[in-house]
């Protein structure tokens, strides 16, 4: 054990009797390694508590590591939020020897999606992604790490692929508390529910429609859910849509958006003349979103804070690529719900 009582890599090759360069493999997921060798490696990491020292491995770093955000393109306000924040964080990244870039990719095609983590190979050291769960976006974020990179996915998760971590809020309940605000705010009135959202292939948007159809159908049976309309999050889809479900049904009492182009949900509601007496309930709370809270249009905002998952994406993929210990407490992103009485 080393003077200042803090187990070093030293102290672990010498327990573990290999060489400091097999160990700084095993820790890093290099190959090179016997099956045999990483298992007592890791035995003896985990047996004298070893833990990396942050600060000297930022200062060990011959280059700064470079994080690539692939962000979906489009005009989503709430990407831009996230556009915003990483360039908010990059003076504390500078501090951690790192630098930030965000790209924007056709999230909603698989094929564009994974050509795009594809040509990230040898590019960056962190790749954190917002898109879609499809098995080429799988393959294509598997390969990344296979070759070394640290992938954080990020608002919507791709869980059966090797990512690091996940960054975002737990999307069924955010899904059943907006049935719960919906119907509570309908109240006794029967009729219909419209569903605006971006797209089933987004993991975040099918899981907020699983938790929303579970409260509707055993808490409020007296309102009949319609099909999903799929907006793939434009305004200018949403619009139309939202506009022709209005003059088709008069039954309509409430409408939750699941994803984003509420600026076309809010236009369309207006111009119908109908937006007082139709509850809606829509995600983020993005300038748009906030006008349409004051102006009475929309019921209620169910956000995750942008500054936030930005700030913990990074700080996850750093102590990926750096082995620190993350506290889970500080990289959890609540739920948040803004009222017109509550707005910060």
């Amino acid at each position: 054990m080393s003077e200042n009582n803090r187990t070093s890599l030293h102290d672990v090759a010498r327990a573990a009797g290999v060489s400091l360069a097999t160990v700084d493999r095993v820790l890093h997921g290099r190959e090179g390694v016997r099956a045999r060798t990483i298992e007592h490696v890791q035995a003896v990491v985990e047996r004298l508590g070893y833990r990396p020292d942050p600060a000297a491995a930022r200062l060990a770093r011959k280059s700064r590591a470079r994080l690539v955000f692939v962000l979906p393109s489009g005009t989503n306000t709430f990407v831009d939020m996230l556009d915003k924040q990483v360039g908010a964080v990059s003076p504390w990244l500078a501090e951690q020897r790192a630098t930030a870039l965000v790209q924007r990719a056709d999230v909603f095609s698989p094929e564009a999606l994974a050509r795009h983590l594809a040509g990230l190979r040898d590019r960056c050291d962190a790749a954190i992604v917002m898109g879609l769960d499809h098995p080429l976006v799988r393959a294509a974020i598997d390969d990344l790490v296979a070759h070394g990179v640290v992938v954080v996915t990020l608002v919507s998760d791709v869980p059966g692929s090797r990512r690091s971590r996940f960054v975002g809020i737990d999307n069924v309940p955010a899904g059943r508390t907006a049935a719960s605000l919906l119907g509570r705010f309908v109240g006794p009135r029967t009729g219909h529910v419209g569903i605006v959202m971006g797209s089933r292939a987004l993991r975040d948007h099918a899981e907020r429609l699983f938790g929303f159809e579970q409260v509707m159908a055993t808490e409020y049976g007296h309102l009949r859910l319609l099909p999903p309309i799929e907006g793939h999050d434009l305004t200018e889809r949403t619009e139309p849509a939202v506009a022709k479900l209005l003059q088709r049904d008069a039954d309509l009492v409430g409408l939750y958006s699941i994803g984003a182009g509420n600026r076309g949900i809010q236009a369309a509601l207006e111009r119908s003349g109908r937006a007082s007496s139709i509850v809606w309930i829509c995600h983020e709370l993005t300038p748009h979103a906030r006008t349409a809270l004051l102006t009475g249009v929309a019921d209620a905002v169910i956000n995750q804070d942008a500054g936030h998952e930005v700030r913990s994406a990074c700080r996850l993929a750093l102590a990926a690529l750096s082995g620190e210990r993350v506290l889970p407490d500080q990289e959890r992103i609540r739920l948040d719900i803004f009222l017109r009485d509550n707005m910060p």
